[in-house]
């Protein structure tokens, strides 16, 4: 009979390899090879622990999915201070559109959770590129809401595409400078 080496109920101290991050870590290794969110068995199996070891970390597999998803769209461009918001617009468009590309399964994760973690991350950044727009506050809204269903019908594309190569980030250029035309004009 085999002996299981890993060790059952709460992960030892200072002896233990595994936190959050080393989990988090893992499962966005495995999500971007599988192009799905990872269970905690083979989240387990590959850091060698029992199952019951993450649940020490994350209280359950939805605060699992959503420390995971909104730390990979955290990942996302950064917005700058600048005078060209329309370029900070556009970069942080693209970044969130390589992640969706990168992770395969992200979309449809995020899109499938009640949460909204991941969406807060997008929503705080597009408001910091528009802030000199000084738009009305439902402006504002609809922009974002415009916004992110022409991005995930984007990524989604690029999901359904048989060579997703076909699909390139400068396709977003007109679509992007139509919505900023917008906003721009929507100015207060």
């Amino acid at each position: 009979m085999a002996v299981n080496e890993k060790k059952r109920g709460r992960p030892a101290g200072e002896m233990s390899q595994l936190s959050a991050d080393s989990i988090l870590e893992t499962a966005k290794c495995l999500m971007k090879m599988d192009g799905k969110v990872p269970s905690i068995r083979s989240l387990a199996t590959q850091l060698n622990v029992d199952p019951m070891a993450i649940y020490y970390y994350f209280k359950n597999k939805n605060a699992l999915l959503e420390a995971l998803t909104t730390s990979l769209v955290a990942e996302i461009y950064q917005p700058q201070e600048s005078f060209n918001w329309q370029g900070e617009l556009k970069s942080l468009c693209v970044s969130y559109i390589e992640l969706l590309r990168e992770y395969n399964g992200l979309l449809q994760t995020m899109l499938s959770m009640t949460s909204h973690g991941p969406a807060q991350v997008f929503t705080e950044r597009y408001q910091t590129i528009i802030a000199p727009l000084a738009l009305l506050k439902k402006v504002e809204k609809d922009g974002l809401d415009l916004l992110a269903d022409y991005l995930h019908g984007f990524a989604f594309s690029i999901s359904c595409c048989h060579d997703a190569s076909l699909i390139k980030t400068e396709m977003m250029n007109g679509p992007l400078a139509l919505i900023c035309s917008s906003l721009e004009s929507s100015r207060t």
